[in-house]
């Protein structure tokens, strides 16, 4: 177990300092449906990293998926070519940092997001996990790493828990902060998005080219056998 864990961790840590659902339910808590579109918002997030780590998990762990000695070769593959997209969109990110003096553009949802209703709110979250590359990529490379692991049956299940708890802590902390902080929470949170704004491209770009060098270092250990 101890083995799938710290070969997910990584992945996971990277998904909860994605800047785009921390400051989208920020923003969501601001309105004056912040405590039900907040909720949905982490409900809809939740579940929808658990779906990917769940099927990628299953798929690369089933009866057909490993053999005698150890995981199939696809997911070794696999992990190659992520840890290509890790370099890639670590250059893309480098590449689009706002230069000194200028801000990040803001998306159109964004502006529109006191407007939104619980259900538009749990959809946005669902679509910030498999529609955002940086998120997918980094959700099917952990559960990758999860089921190419050495742990068993139950370890995979435990770690693959703990990844989706990890990745969604972008969304609990704000939520957790707003329903028990009282007056405090929205200095609190207003900081932890200007925070995250100003800061993320920069720890996103070295954590994705951390992560696309350990992943081709991984796949090639593996390949070659």
């Amino acid at each position: 177990m101890g083995d799938a864990i710290g070969q997910m961790l990584t992945s996971a840590v990277g998904i909860a300092i994605s800047p785009l659902p921390l400051i989208a339910v920020i923003l969501m808590l601001a309105t004056p449906k912040g405590r039900s579109n907040g909720i949905a918002f982490t409900a809809g997030w939740i579940l929808a990293v658990a779906a990917v780590v769940t099927v990628v998990v299953l798929a690369g762990s089933g009866a057909d998926a490993a053999g005698d000695d150890g995981p199939a070769t696809w997911t070794r593959w696999l992990k190659l070519a992520l840890g290509a997209l890790f370099l890639l969109l670590g250059a893309k990110q480098f590449k689009g940092r706002p230069r000194e003096g200028h801000e990040a553009t803001t998306p159109g949802w964004m502006k529109a997001i006191d407007t939104f209703t619980p259900a538009k709110s749990a959809g946005l979250a669902a679509a910030l996990v498999v529609a955002n590359p940086k998120n997918l990529v980094l959700a099917v490379g952990g559960a990758v790493s999860i089921a190419g692991s050495t742990a068993t049956t139950g370890g995979k299940t435990v770690a693959a828990a703990l990844m989706v708890l990890i990745a969604s802590l972008c969304t609990l902390l704000p939520l957790a902060v707003y329903l028990t902080g009282g007056t405090k929470s929205a200095k609190v949170l207003g900081g932890w998005k200007a925070w995250m704004a100003h800061h993320n491209s920069a720890v996103m770009t070295v954590l994705l080219l951390v992560l696309g060098v350990k992943y081709i270092g991984d796949a090639i250990s593996g390949l070659t056998t």
